[in-house]
C-alpha cells in the first residue's frame, strides 16, 4: 500500500506522541492523563489507515470521521497537560 501524506504525518504525529509520553513519565505526570493522551494520540493514525482500507466511500469517510474525533480528544488532552503544569 503506498502511503498518502495523510499517513505518513499521523505516523509521524503518533511517534512524537510516544515520545512526548516517555517524557512526561519520567517527570512523573499524571499518569491517567498520559494514557489518555497515548491513546487518542495513537489512534489518529491507525483510523487514517484503516480509512485507506475501507470497503466503499461510505466507510472510508466514516474511518477519517473517527480520525477528526480522535484529533479533538488528543487536543483536549494537551491542553490539559499543558494548562496543568
Amino acid at each position: 500500500m503506498s502511503e498518502s501524506p495523510l499517513m505518513i504525518k499521523s505516523k509521524a504525529f503518533a511517534l512524537e506522541v510516544i515520545r512526548a509520553c516517555k517524557v512526561l513519565r519520567e517527570a512523573k505526570c499524571e499518569s491517567a492523563l498520559i494514557n489518555q493522551f497515548l491513546r487518542s494520540g495513537t489512534s489518529i493514525g491507525a483510523n487514517i489507515r484503516e480509512a485507506f482500507c475501507a470497503h466503499g466511500k461510505a466507510d472510508f469517510v466514516d474511518k477519517l470521521h473517527i480520525a477528526l474525533k480522535e484529533c479533538s480528544e488528543t487536543e483536549y488532552w494537551l491542553e490539559l497537560l499543558i494548562e496543568s503544569g
